[in-house]
């Protein structure tokens, strides 16, 4: 389903920086932590530029985010991200106490908000953020298509 107006500038920001990502062979994925219209932090992936696994966009956002804010918590802020959180990403994302999570593509293979293991719905998990799917789902859902497709 597409947006039905303007997407919201932290998510317009994200994807520009998926296709960034993109652009030097990165999954596109972006990430922006934000106080309403205030970007705190921004990333996207960089797991082999980084050889990192953990290098994803969520959880290099969160660090900076923390690093700027000079504290592990970010209470009252929100991520917004271009593809739905793996279960790594989801569980940054309890730990750090961010408020919203904002996503714009599903992703039914490695997701695990909507699938999978549909982490803040389990009982162990001791922070659960408001979720708001599908914000710039098409535009984020191409850039992934084409990305993938490029490479096979």
């Amino acid at each position: 389903m597409a947006f039905p107006f303007p997407l919201p500038m932290p998510m317009r920001r994200a994807l520009d920086l998926a296709a960034e990502a993109a652009a030097v062979g990165e999954v596109p994925v972006g990430a922006v932590i934000a106080r309403g219209e205030e970007v705190l932090a921004t990333s996207a992936n960089m797991m082999l530029g980084r050889n990192d696994p953990t290098a994803h966009a969520e959880i290099v956002a969160i660090r900076r985010a923390a690093e700027f804010l000079g504290q592990p918590r970010l209470d009252g802020l929100d991520l917004w991200v271009t593809l739905e959180p793996c279960a790594m990403c989801a569980g940054a994302i309890a730990h750090a106490r961010i408020a919203r999570l904002y996503y714009a593509a599903e992703d039914p293979k490695g997701g695990a908000v909507a699938h999978g293991p549909r982490f803040f719905q389990q009982p162990t998990c001791h922070h659960r953020p408001e979720v708001y799917p599908g914000i710039g789902e098409a535009e984020a859902g191409e850039l992934l298509r084409g990305f993938f497709r490029e490479r096979r």
